[in-house]
């Protein structure tokens, strides 16, 4: 196996299940060590065993990166536990879908602050660590990839706050994008369009029978696609920049 990432230090949130786990375990695959964080300490340690008995090498963050401490704890722990850090996948979401007029307000807020407070203060805290790492490394080059959706380029209806969310992933990323690229810290968006993981499983039944019958017996995503597609984009070599990509279900419309 062609081990591109070898050497290299990955921090992937959300790690404890579907695109997270297998995302961390693709990047372990090329030869990162990898950086599983996540609320599930559990599912991390049972994810950190599987890395390490194909050979690679895991660190367990337990954390909840919807505080601005504890986002920046997880990524100075892993630079202390791991030497350093090349790449940076802001996977950890929330999906709360329903009528906005009756909507909770806490779940907007839950919302708000994984899907993108998260994001952007893990990517505040990470920034130097990688822009260090692309100065003084040998690939010379380092990586944001963080998870959109398809629902931040088109916003549907019962879909309201997490649209804007996707949105703001979108527009942040591509803000950081300019700001970054001088010193060669790449930042992507992955756009999945519907992917079979847990997350619609998190809204009440009536709103899943929503979800199944907008996609119909169409074949999803599965998480393995978009793991596949952080890797492609963090093993392009470094004059190389892919800074959006949408991935949908071939049947999807």
């Amino acid at each position: 196996m062609n081990r591109r990432l070898e050497g290299t230090v990955a921090l992937v949130t959300g790690a404890s299940s579907g695109i997270g786990h297998a995302t961390a375990l693709e990047l372990a695959r090329e030869g990162a060590s990898v950086a599983l964080v996540g609320r599930r300490e559990d599912r991390l340690t049972g994810l950190a065993a599987e890395i390490s008995s194909v050979g690679g090498k895991a660190l367990v963050v337990p954390a909840d990166i919807t505080t601005a401490e504890a986002a920046t704890e997880a990524v100075e722990r892993t630079v202390e536990n791991l030497g350093r850090l090349d790449t940076l996948v802001n996977n950890a979401g929330l999906m709360l879908l329903g009528p906005a007029p009756s909507a909770d307000l806490n779940d907007w807020r839950r919302m708000i602050d994984i899907n993108l407070m998260g994001l952007m203060y893990t990517a505040h805290a990470a920034v130097p660590h990688l822009v260090k790492a692309a100065a003084e490394e040998p690939r010379q080059v380092a990586d944001i990839v963080n998870i959109g959706s398809l629902a931040g380029r088109n916003a549907y209806a019962m879909s309201a706050v997490y649209s804007a969310t996707k949105f703001g992933v979108g527009a942040f990323s591509e803000a950081l994008r300019q700001e970054l690229a001088r010193q060669h810290v790449r930042v992507s968006v992955i756009e999945p369009g519907s992917v079979d993981t847990e997350l619609r499983t998190h809204n009440p039944d009536v709103i899943q029978q929503h979800i199944v019958a907008a996609l119909g017996d169409i074949e999803r995503l599965q998480s393995q696609d978009i793991a596949d597609t952080v890797g492609y984009i963090v093993t392009r070599p470094r004059h190389v920049a892919v800074a959006e990509l949408l991935v949908r279900p071939t049947e999807q419309v």
